[in-house]
C-alpha cells in the first residue's frame, strides 16, 4: 500500500480522503491557497503546502506546483477528488509521466469520456442506449436548426466539454435555437476551452440515477448500485439518495448491467459512476460518465457498509477486489443533502465568517464538512461548505431523520441553503420518491413570492 499520498483537493473531499488514509496508515500532503490556510483539511494532513494565492488557476489548478510538491515531499501517489483537476486527462497524464500513481482511471479513458460527444459514440458502440441526438459536432447555428427539426422540438442544447449545466439549455422551438446557440457555444468555449456543441432530444419529467462502480486493473467491474440525484438547481445536484425509490428491480439490474458493460467496454479501472436519465415508463439512456469519486459517494457507503475511497486506494495499489457483484448487499436507505453557502432563494453565494455552527447529533447521522465556527467562506471556490448525511432501516425513516437534523442545523454569520432544503425533503413529492429534476423550478421557486422570504 502506498505511504503517502498527495490530496489535490481542498474542503470537506481533502478531509474525507484524510480519514481513510489516516485509518490504513497512510500520510497525507495537504495543498493549499493562502485564502485557505487556516482550512481544516490543512490541520489534518501530516504535512500542508501553501501553492499560490486565492484563484483557483494559481493554486488548485496550477498543475506544476501540485507536482513540485509531490515530488518534494517524496509522495507515492495523487488523490484529486472530485472537481478542480479530477477528470482533467492532461493531469493524469502529467502525474503518470512522473511516475506517480493517479488514484482513478488512466488518463486516456479520462480523456475518452471528457468528451460528451465521444462518450456517447462509445457507449452507443457498448450497447448502452443513449438518447435520440447527434454524435458529431454541429458547425452553426444552421446545421443545428437543420438537426433540431429533424430530431423534433423540444431538444437539448449542450456543450460536449461542458459540465455543471454550463453551455447546456433546453430550446423549445427555432426561433429559442437560434438565440441560445452562439451564446451557449462561445460560453463553453470560454469555460472549457471548446465550444463544440451538439443536440439530443429532450427527455421530460426525467429521473437522473447514476451507477457506481468499482473496477480493478485485472479486469473485474462490480457495481455498487444506484443513487437518485433528480433534485437539483441550475442542473447542479442538492439531494441525493440510495437506493433510487422510483425505479423498479428489473430496471435497477438493467441499468447496473449497462453500467458494467460501459466500464468493461473502455477499460476502467478504480471508481467511477455511470449517468442516465430514466423517463417515466423508466427507459433509462446515458448521460455522461463522470471519471471520479462522486460528491454524494457517501449514501452508498451508508447502504452497502464499504469504504470507497479504501476501495480507490487498493485498486490504484494493483490489488483485486475482494468482492463480486453478488457479494453487495444493499440495507437500509440513506439521503444526502448538500448544504451550501447561498441565499435560498436566488442561490447566489453568500461568503463570509460563520461565527456559529452547531451539527446535530445522533445515530445515523454524518457530517462530510469543510468549516468550523470562525471560518471564512471565501468566494473564490465552490459555496458548498458541508454534506449531511442520514441511514435508516427504511426511506420514511431516513426522510423523519433527516427532516430533523435540518431542523437542528444551526449556522449563522452567512446565509445556507438550508430552509429550501427542508422545504424539500417535506415536500410531498420527496415524500412519495416521485421528484424529477424539475421538482425546484415546479415546486420550491413557485411557492416563494418574495426574494429572501
Amino acid at each position: 500500500m502506498f505511504k503517502k499520498v498527495l490530496i489535490a483537493n481542498r474542503g470537506e473531499i481533502a478531509r474525507r480522503i484524510i480519514k481513510t488514509c489516516k485509518r490504513l496508515g497512510i500520510d497525507t500532503v495537504a495543498i493549499y491557497s493562502e485564502a485557505d490556510a487556516n482550512s481544516l483539511h490543512v490541520k489534518e494532513a501530516t504535512e500542508s503546502f501553501c501553492i499560490g494565492k486565492p484563484p483557483v488557476a494559481q493554486s488548485y489548478l496550477n498543475i506544476d506546483a501540485i507536482l513540485d510538491v509531490a515530488k518534494q515531499t517524496n509522495a507515492d501517489a495523487i488523490h484529486p477528488g472530485y472537481g478542480l483537476l479530477s477528470e482533467n486527462a492532461n493531469f493524469a497524464k502529467r502525474v503518470e509521466d512522473e511516475g506517480l500513481t493517479f488514484i482513478g482511471p488512466k488518463s486516456d479513458v479520462i480523456k475518452m469520456m471528457g468528451s460528451k460527444l465521444e462518450a456517447r459514440k462509445t457507449m452507443e458502440q457498448a450497447g448502452v442506449p443513449i438518447v435520440q441526438g447527434v454524435n458529431d459536432p454541429i458547425a452553426d447555428t444552421d446545421e443545428a436548426a437543420k438537426i433540431a427539426g429533424e430530431i423534433g422540438y423540444p431538444v437539448m442544447l449542450k456543450a460536449s466539454a461542458g459540465g455543471g449545466g454550463i453551455g447546456m439549455q433546453l430550446v423549445n422551438n427555432e426561433e429559442e435555437l437560434r438565440k441560445a446557440f452562439e451564446g451557449n457555444q462561445k460560453r463553453a468555449q470560454s469555460f472549457f476551452g471548446d465550444g463544440t456543441m451538439f443536440i439530443e432530444k429532450f427527455i421530460a419529467e426525467p429521473h437522473h440515477i447514476e451507477v457506481q462502480v468499482l473496477a480493478d486493473e485485472h479486469g473485474n467491474v462490480v457495481p455498487i448500485f444506484e443513487r437518485e440525484c433528480s433534485i437539483q438547481r441550475r442542473n447542479q445536484k442538492v439531494v441525493e439518495e440510495a437506493p433510487s425509490p422510483f425505479i423498479s428491480e428489473e430496471t435497477r439490474k438493467k441499468m447496473l448491467d449497462a453500467a458494467v458493460d460501459a466500464a468493461k467496454h473502455i477499460g476502467y479501472t478504480n471508481a467511477g459512476t455511470i449517468e442516465f436519465l430514466v423517463d417515466r415508463e423508466q427507459n433509462f439512456y446515458f448521460l455522461e460518465m463522470n471519471t471520479r469519486l462522486q460528491v454524494e459517494h457517501p449514501v452508498t457507503e451508508e447502504i452497502t457498509g464499504l469504504d470507497l475511497v479504501e476501495q480507490q486506494l487498493k485498486v490504484a495499489d494493483g490489488e483485486k477486489l475482494a468482492f463480486t457483484r453478488e457479494d453487495i448487499q444493499k440495507k437500509g436507505h440513506a439521503i444526502e443533502v448538500r448544504i451550501y453557502a447561498e441565499h435560498p432563494v436566488t442561490f447566489y453565494p453568500s461568503p463570509g465568517k460563520i461565527t456559529k455552527l452547531e451539527l446535530p447529533q445522533g445515530e445515523g447521522i454524518r457530517h462530510e464538512i469543510a468549516v468550523e465556527s470562525g471560518s471564512d467562506v471565501t468566494p473564490f471556490y465552490d459555496p458548498m461548505i458541508a454534506k449531511l448525511v442520514v441511514f435508516g432501516k427504511t426511506r420514511e425513516e431516513a426522510c423523519a431523520k433527516l427532516a430533523d437534523a435540518l431542523r437542528n442545523y444551526e449556522v449563522e454569520g452567512i446565509q445556507t441553503n438550508i430552509p429550501m432544503l427542508l422545504e424539500t425533503v417535506t415536500h410531498e413529492q420527496f415524500q412519495k420518491g416521485m421528484t424529477t429534476t424539475k421538482f425546484v423550478e415546479e415546486y420550491y421557486l413557485p411557492k416563494v413570492t418574495t426574494v429572501g422570504k
